[in-house]
């Protein structure tokens, strides 16, 4: 199962969610990998350690469809193994953001379904972590996934950028992915004594 967690809203848990649920599905022995597609790696940083420097991220890959090559690495090549049994990383960083506009520019956004194509043999669950926007890469995690958690913070805020989240959810599976559905919306930071966030969820 292909999970993407989604929100273009700061702050609201995504990689935290990411990892723990992770975490979660390789402790129960299924074969588990975390696809960290956030130029501020934060689900690198929590499953590596801030100071790794995996040999190959999710950079290499992409930066790797820009050009023709006769022997490109095998996408398992750019999974990491986490300290944690059963509990894999393709990892990010910073470059990222780099080559955001030439991905963009060659229509390169079905590039990162193949690779989690070729590695669907491999792993029983895939969580993708993403930046807080609609971008190249949150495009391209969408159109791979099956499946959408959405993080949500109890104020009135989040709860009109649901909305939008919604309606881009829909217009994606209208368009690059039919078999895209929202599987729920996490809430946190929930105050059972406040009124606003009862009635929000609600």
């Amino acid at each position: 199962m292909r999970r993407v967690i989604f929100n273009q809203k700061g702050g609201v848990g995504k990689s935290s969610i990411t990892c723990n649920l992770a975490a979660i599905c390789a402790k129960s022995g299924a074969k588990t990998l975390v696809i960290d597609l956030d130029p501020q790696a934060n689900s690198t940083h929590y499953l590596l350690g801030r100071g790794a420097q995996p040999e190959e991220t999710i950079t290499d890959y992409f930066a790797q469809t820009l050009s023709f090559n006769l022997t490109p690495k095998k996408p398992g090549d750019f999974v990491t193994a986490t300290p944690y049994e059963n509990l894999s990383i393709i990892a990010a960083n910073a470059e990222l953001d780099s080559i955001e506009q030439k991905l963009e520019s060659r229509h390169k956004v079905y590039k990162f379904r193949d690779l989690l194509n070729k590695l669907s043999d491999e792993f029983d669950h895939v969580f993708i972590d993403t930046a807080p926007a609609l971008n190249f890469y949150t495009m391209s995690a969408l159109i791979a996934a099956e499946r959408v958690l959405i993080p949500f913070d109890c104020d009135a805020f989040s709860r009109d950028a649901l909305y939008n989240i919604l309606y881009v959810i829909a217009e994606t599976r209208e368009d690059h992915n039919d078999g895209l559905d929202v599987e729920g919306i996490v809430v946190n930071q929930f105050q059972s004594r406040a009124k606003l966030p009862t009635q929000l969820v609600q």
